[in-house]
């Protein structure tokens, strides 16, 4: 069995595995070489049967974890880190292509505090550090504060966890179907407001939730972490403006709305005139997206979450990055238990 899940699914999992009884081993992406499936940082949680939940690759690396684990080649006293593609014959064996190179943290889990401690902290839209001391194999959590979201050296590992990444769209219009279902296969929570009744009743998009808040007090509600997107989509100067006013003031990641460049020419002054700073109004992507000449709903639908991707993506790769060409990682000090196989 294999799944794809978010973060916070991975743990769940875990957790709920943890609490029936199951070994479980928890995976995590340290670094990568070349062209790899996933960015350092994707975890994946097994247990002693085969069943796993989340990926590190295309699935080849996956059963050859589930073999070590099967075999009892994992330390149960200290993580073990293990590398794919070193040479040629193994990246082709794991399918890991363009000669790509991969290298994994394995972890016993056996404390369900911890675990509990960071579904708690996560559902109350907290976010939090996870560390693991490569040297002892302890486990820290601390309240995140400016850190990157993944960090890895020769003596620790770090990943922050925190909620779901959200995505509040202002409209229930035509466009809106289409912008949440590619931000669901995404991943996106997809929060969708509009005080309009006769859109609000009409809206039926599976997965996404609703509110009739003004667009203004649904920012204030939802969209107040980094990790928020907040994009308006009625064309109704009113309603996307009231969200502007308030989401350019907000942590969220990026803030966007739709329209011709005439248009959100003219948006950006009404903005400058509302008192919003130039460095505000900066921030702002109008017209959303990325230039795909882009004329159906689905199209546009498409250049948004493209946009969005590519600037997240470029925020990872900003990012300490690993040294391409790198010789074999050694062990820091030869007191350090971490086993590397």
């Amino acid at each position: 069995m294999q799944a794809y899940g978010s973060d916070q699914e991975v743990l769940q999992t875990a957790y709920d595995w943890l609490e029936q009884g199951h070994e479980v081993a928890l995976v995590t992406v340290l670094q990568t070489w070349g062209s790899s499936p996933r960015p350092p940082g994707s975890l994946l949680v097994m247990r002693e049967d085969g069943i796993h939940t989340g990926s590190v690759s295309g699935g080849c690396v996956e059963e050859d974890l589930l073999q070590r684990y099967r075999d009892r080649q994992l330390s149960d006293d200290y993580p073990t880190r293990v590398d794919y593609g070193v040479n040629r014959a193994d990246a082709s064996r794991f399918g890991l292509p363009c000669g790509g190179r991969l290298e994994l943290l394995i972890e016993k889990i056996f404390n369900i505090n911890e675990i509990e401690i960071i579904l708690h902290k996560i559902h109350y839209n907290k976010t939090i550090a996870r560390r693991v001391d490569l040297q002892t194999g302890k486990v820290t959590i601390a309240t995140a504060g400016a850190e990157q979201d993944f960090e890895y050296s020769d003596w620790y590992v770090q990943k922050v966890l925190g909620p779901q990444w959200l995505m509040l769209l202002i409209g229930a219009g035509h466009l809106s179907h289409y912008v949440s279902q590619v931000a669901l296969l995404l991943g996106y929570r997809v929060i969708v407001c509009d005080p309009r009744e006769e859109y609000a009743q009409n809206w039926q998009v599976q997965g996404t939730e609703l509110t009739t808040l003004m667009p203004d007090d649904a920012v204030r509600e939802y969209a107040q972490q980094a990790r928020s997107i907040v994009v308006a989509l009625t064309h109704d100067p009113i309603l996307d403006d009231m969200a502007l006013l308030e989401s350019l003031d907000s942590p969220a990641f990026y803030v966007g709305a739709i329209g011709s460049k005439r248009n959100c020419e003219l948006r950006r002054q009404r903005l400058r005139e509302l008192g919003l700073s130039a460095e505000q109004i900066g921030s702002l992507h109008a017209p959303v997206g990325i230039a795909i000449s882009s004329h159906t709903p689905a199209e546009i639908a498409v250049s948004i979450l493209a946009e969005i991707t590519q600037l997240r993506n470029e925020q990872r790769a900003d990012q300490k990055q690993p040294d391409e060409k790198r010789p074999d990682v050694m062990d820091a000090s030869n007191k350090q238990p971490v086993r590397r196989v």
